[in-house]
């Protein structure tokens, strides 16, 4: 049964892996012994975060603004510099926006639309085809894409552009899991609230509110994403292709 869950010795891409959610699944896969490359815009976090986690296992820096096609390809082309194959991909890197309508311009929908689903497209194009030699029949190579519950339910704040954004994320996994398969799987995982930069602000102003109102009453930890991730590289999830699975302890689908 050990080996059901066992990812050591794959090579894994995370982006956005400096910090918050694409960190807590950095480490994990690093700590279960895959080879990790994390990529994220600014650089110095990048690379203190790589060093972080190089004491652990393998990890290694790539800076890279995924906002544009061109810095997709660029990533891809350095990760094929380094590596004949990946086995998975976590496409996590991300942007939001809050504002009220009136305020939301064609800036925070650029922003926003370009990282979030075009650089998920992007990237996924730009490494199939070291994706594809790293799959087989029984263990197929993934792409876990990283949505939200903010693209399952509608969230309480004003972010237009981020929740659309997500369930962008959420139908393209599913496109891409039809036309990437049998040799590569695509899920997603939507994330409820976690501690991360992104929502530091609202956990310290209603964060005990928030996970008062969750069906398990808590916010999530970084072994829930971990585990999720991991479970989708392993050969646990090697039946599994276009899902979206909510990890935000009950909220959008049964709070």
């Amino acid at each position: 049964m050990s080996d059901l869950f066992d990812v050591s010795g794959k090579t894994v891409v995370v982006t956005g892996g400096s910090r918050g959610i694409g960190r807590m699944i950095a480490e994990g896969f690093v700590d279960a012994g895959a080879t990790v490359y994390i990529a994220a815009r600014k650089a110095d976090a990048c690379r203190q975060t790589a060093e972080e986690l190089s004491a652990r296992g393998s990890c290694t820096a790539i800076p890279a603004d995924l906002s544009t096609e061109a810095g997709c390809r660029a990533l891809a082309d350095q990760i094929a510099g380094s590596e004949e194959q990946v086995h998975v991909l976590v496409n996590n890197a991300g942007a939001t926006w809050g504002a009220p309508l009136q305020e939301h311009d064609d800036a925070s929908w650029d922003r926003v639309l370009g990282v979030n689903v075009k650089g998920v497209f992007h990237l996924t194009k730009f490494l199939r085809p070291l994706l594809q030699r790293a799959s087989s029949t029984d263990d197929p190579a993934r792409v876990i894409n990283i949505g939200s519950i903010d693209g399952i339910h509608v969230p309480l704040l004003e972010t237009y552009s981020y929740s659309s954004s997500k369930a962008a994320v959420h139908q393209l996994t599913r496109h891409l899991a039809r036309f990437l398969a049998p040799g590569i799987t695509v899920n997603a995982i939507a994330p409820g609230p976690f501690e991360s930069k992104m929502m530091a602000a609202t956990l310290r102003a209603v964060g005990d509110q928030i996970a008062a109102s969750a069906p398990l009453k808590r916010i999530g930890r970084p072994s829930d994403m971990a585990g999720t991730a991991i479970f989708l590289a392993s050969r646990a999830g090697a039946y599994l292709t276009g899902a979206v699975i909510p990890v935000d302890g009950g909220i959008a689908t049964v709070g």
